[in-house]
């Protein structure tokens, strides 16, 4: 779905086409776009929401057994950030016993941006990721950059290859979902090992080995031990949270799901394991179990690879606080100028100046989520679940929907 249709009649005249329900696309009718302006995004967003629930209605009549929603969306311009927003608040409005996760692709940090309200536009996102969401899957562009120019040394990446890290990372985190085992075959058994806390919702990502098209022909020998070895390297993380060494050894990991896809034996991953801790690779929580989770599942017969082994992490790790902090760094320049506020105050939820007060509501309540994330290791658990709002995380059965479709058959 797009309020703009430049996208989408790319990808309808693709040769991917034929992959998507042609019924299940929505195109805005004025296709003039948001402007990379969240208000129009969300207003849009009220007006088109019929429509666009129509369809997840449908398909979610359809489907034998609904887990859960995925949603993937950008959350510094304005369709993906505003529209995202309202669709992520009518979800969890409409399907509040299901699962909503998102993959949500955030701005690159390191280089001037183009949209020059990004930091409105990615801090009201924020508010509703904290609120709606129960996974948030973080991509950082800035990282994605990074791993193609240092780890693929491409020159200069094109938003294809950027996009294929994606597609990877988003293919291998939903492999035992499609090729299901004996563990870990719904969302439910993904997520629950991930998320201590409600608002502790926030993973990183980790791939190896990563290859490009020209690299297709190219064989590399992996082992179970050297994928999860090199999972653990900050060099191979798609966030770019890391703000100074000395705060890098003070960061700790909450939690780390492997999921290694490929001919494993369970006695390969047991010796892995046992190295790492002998090694120390890794450095957790005080309150929570010291523990990497791993869950084997087949590679796709559809695709044939060069390696006998490639794995993803999911981590809740907590250095995801620097990403915050930029964002929060980058609003507050913007607001002590009061710059292009008048963009916002067009539309009627910023009315009489309300952009101002609502940002310095969500400013508080991230920087407090930040505090928390900075301290959680120092606190015991039931301490830091008391600061959380009552929830009742993961008591129904859920599975993948996304914005492309998924349907599971029992």
């Amino acid at each position: 779905m797009d309020l703009e249709p430049r996208v989408i009649n790319g990808i309808q005249n693709s040769e991917y086409r034929n992959l998507y329900n042609h019924e299940n696309i929505f195109v805005s009718d004025h296709g003039g776009g948001a402007g990379n302006n969240w208000a129009s995004g969300y207003h849009q967003g009220e007006q088109v929401v019929d429509d666009i629930m129509d369809m997840v209605d449908r398909e979610a009549d359809g489907s034998d057994s609904l887990e859960g929603f995925v949603l993937c969306h950008s959350i510094a311009g304005g369709t993906g950030s505003g529209m995202g927003s309202y669709l992520l608040e009518t979800l969890n409005d409409r399907y509040s016993k299901k699962l909503v996760q998102t993959y949500s692709v955030f701005p690159n940090q390191m280089e001037t941006s183009d949209v020059v309200v990004q930091p409105y536009n990615s801090l009201l996102t924020l508010k509703r990721l904290t609120l709606n969401a129960d996974c948030v899957v973080v991509l950082d562009n800035t990282a994605l950059n990074r791993i193609a120019v240092e780890r693929l040394h491409l020159t200069n990446p094109t938003f294809a290859q950027t996009n294929s890290l994606v597609s990877t990372v988003m293919s291998a985190s939903t492999t035992t979902l499609r090729y299901p085992g004996y563990m870990n075959n719904d969302l439910v058994g993904l997520l629950a090992s991930l998320i201590p806390t409600p608002r502790c919702h926030f993973l990183m990502t980790g791939y190896t080995p990563l290859t490009v098209e020209r690299q297709v022909n190219m064989i590399r020998k992996t082992t179970v031990l050297d994928v999860m070895r090199r999972l653990l390297q900050t060099k191979n993380i798609m966030v770019s949270s890391y703000a100074r060494t000395k705060e890098a050894s003070q960061a700790k990991y909450i939690s780390i799901l492997n999921i290694i896809q490929g001919d494993v034996d369970p006695t390969q991953v047991h010796e892995s394991l046992q190295r790492i801790r002998e090694r120390k690779l890794v450095n957790f929580i005080e309150w929570g179990p010291a523990s990497i989770q791993v869950a084997l599942s087949r590679k796709s017969p559809y695709i044939q690879t060069t390696h006998r082994v490639s794995g993803l992490m999911l981590a809740n790790h907590t250095s995801i606080r620097h990403l915050f902090s930029k964002c929060l760094g980058q609003y507050e320049k913007l607001r002590k100028k009061q710059a292009f506020l008048d963009n916002y105050r067009k539309f009627p939820m910023f009315a009489e100046r309300l952009i101002i007060h609502q940002q310095g509501f969500i400013c508080s309540d991230i920087e407090t989520m930040d505090k928390r994330v900075r301290k959680k290791h120092h606190l015991h658990l039931t301490e830091y679940c008391n600061h959380d709002i009552r929830y009742e995380p993961f008591l129904c059965r859920v599975l993948v929907f996304s914005v492309i479709f998924f349907r599971h058959h029992v």
